[in-house]
C-alpha cells in the first residue's frame, strides 16, 4: 500500500504539493527516469534510502517514492537532494531539475488505455528529445512512415489485430510525426538498410508512395537520411530497430530497442555507450544523403 497523499503533503511545500499525483496515476517515463538518476546520485554518494531521507528531513517513503517515480518532486527539492549527494556537474542537476517541469499530460495520453505503456514512452521520449537518431534493418522508422504503410505494417502484426486497434495504432503514429514538422524541431538522422526499402508491405502503390515520402522527408533541412545498402557488407548489429534518443546531456539519453513482445527502453551509461558505437559504425556504412535520395529514387523505379 501506498502512504497516503495526505500524510505525505504535511511535509510538502507549496511547489512540491503542486507536483504530486494521485497515487493512482502512472508515472511517465521521464519522471521514472528522474527518480532512476537521484537513484543513482546516492548510490554514488554510498548513502541509504533512510540516511537520504535523514538528510532532507522527510519520511523514507517519500526518497523511495520519488525513485520509483510514484510521486512527483519539486525542480527545488532535486537540487536540494543532488546537494545532499555531493552531485558537482552543475550541467546534470540543472536538465534533472528541469525534468519536472511543465505537468500538463501530452496528447499520446488520450490513447493511455488503447496501446501499450512502452509505445507511450517512445511517444514522450521523442517529444523531448533534443536529438533522435534510429536505425533500421527490415522497417522503415516510425516517424518516416505513410499512413498506408503503417496500416499494411499493422495488418501483419501476430496475433492478428482488429480493424479498429489498427487505426488506433495508425492514428497515434502519424501524430507522433509531429515532431518532425513542429517549430524548431530536433535533428532527426535515419540510418536505413537496404532490406528495410525493399520490404513490401500493402501494394504497389503504396511502396511507391512510401518511398516518395522518404524522399521529401530527408529534403528537410533538420532530416538526415542515410541508407545502408546490400554491398557495404556485414557489420555488427543484432538485426534489432534502434531508436536514440538524445537529452539534454549525455547522462539522460535513452535507447529503445525493437522486440517481438514490443520496444524495450535501456539507460545504463554502458549500454548507451554500446549502442553510441552501433549507429556511428551503421551511419560510416551508409551513403551519404545525397547518394541515398539517389539510391531511394532508382528503387521508385524499380517498384
Amino acid at each position: 500500500m501506498f502512504p497516503r497523499v495526505g500524510y505525505l503533503c504535511n511535509a510538502c511545500t507549496d511547489e512540491e504539493k503542486q507536483s504530486m499525483p494521485e497515487p493512482s496515476s502512472l508515472p511517465t517515463v521521464r519522471r521514472r527516469r528522474l527518480g532512476t538518476e537521484l537513484r543513482r546520485l546516492r548510490e554514488r554518494a554510498d548513502l541509504s534510502v533512510t540516511e537520504a531521507a535523514a538528510l532532507l528531513g522527510v519520511p523514507q517513503s517519500r526518497i523511495s517514492n520519488i525513485e520509483a517515480g510514484r510521486y512527483g518532486v519539486s525542480g527545488d527539492r532535486v537540487r536540494a537532494l543532488a546537494g545532499h549527494y555531493d552531485c558537482t556537474d552543475g550541467e546534470l542537476v540543472d536538465a534533472l531539475a528541469a525534468m519536472p517541469g511543465d505537468r500538463r499530460r501530452g496528447w499520446w495520453e488520450e490513447y493511455r488505455d488503447i496501446l501499450s505503456p512502452r509505445m507511450l514512452d517512445l511517444t514522450e521520449l521523442e517529444h523531448h528529445a533534443t536529438r533522435i537518431r534510429v536505425a533500421q534493418i527490415i522497417n522503415i522508422p516510425g516517424l518516416l512512415q505513410t499512413a498506408a504503410h503503417a496500416r499494411a505494417l499493422f495488418d501483419q502484426t501476430v496475433p492478428q489485430l482488429k480493424p479498429h486497434e489498427i487505426e488506433h495504432r495508425v492514428s497515434h503514429r502519424v501524430k507522433r510525426q509531429a515532431v518532425l514538422h513542429r517549430d524548431q524541431p530536433s535533428p532527426y538522422t535515419a540510418i536505413i538498410h537496404e532490406a528495410a526499402l525493399r520490404m513490401r508491405f500493402g501494394d504497389r502503390t503504396t511502396n511507391r508512395d512510401q518511398l516518395g515520402h522518404l524522399i521529401d522527408m530527408g529534403d528537410l533541412d533538420h532530416v538526415t537520411l542515410a541508407v545502408v545498402p546490400f554491398e557495404s557488407g556485414p557489420f555488427h548489429t543484432s538485426g534489432q530497430g534502434v531508436d536514440y534518443l538524445h537529452g539534454p546531456v549525455r547522462q539522460l539519453d535513452t535507447v529503445q530497442i525493437d522486440t517481438d513482445h514490443g520496444g524495450e527502453l535501456i539507460d545504463s551509461p554502458a549500454q548507451l555507450e554500446r549502442y553510441r558505437l552501433v549507429l556511428d559504425r551503421m551511419e560510416r556504412a551508409a551513403l551519404a544523403p545525397a547518394k541515398s535520395r539517389d539510391f531511394i529514387a532508382q528503387l521508385i523505379k524499380d517498384v
